[in-house]
């Protein structure tokens, strides 16, 4: 078995887009309307084999928001200072102990996001 997509509530599926390709730096993979009314936007993060999707038709825009998921960086604090850069709001990083640092920000639909960096 593979985690491979995940969808996340989105009210408004252009800035959405916008918000993690421009900002984030997700690649676009798909962004199709098979019909029914229905639209599919798949984005990958850099390197990443596991996928999001926003869309139409598919996920309930009113759900509640996603909460936690993981961005695995190899460096919190450049991942952190490109997000930043890019108009991203994110938090400071905490150092958890153990080589393990994180860095939370969110979407506009309140979809959260930590950056985590594991030091062996």
């Amino acid at each position: 078995m593979r985690l491979e997509l995940i969808p996340l509530p989105s009210t408004d599926v252009e800035r959405s887009k916008a918000f993690y390709i421009d900002r984030v730096g997700f690649v676009l993979d798909h962004d199709v309307e098979p019909g029914n009314g229905m639209r599919v936007v798949q984005l990958t993060p850099p390197g990443s084999s596991c996928s999001i999707a926003i869309g139409v038709g598919f996920v309930d825009p009113s759900a509640a928001p996603v909460q936690s998921l993981h961005l695995v960086v190899d460096d919190v604090d450049l991942a952190r200072q490109t997000l930043l850069a890019n108009g991203v709001d994110v938090s400071e990083v905490s150092d958890m102990g153990g080589g393990v640092r994180y860095a939370y920000f969110s979407d506009p639909d309140g979809n959260s996001w930590a950056l985590q960096q594991i030091s062996r």
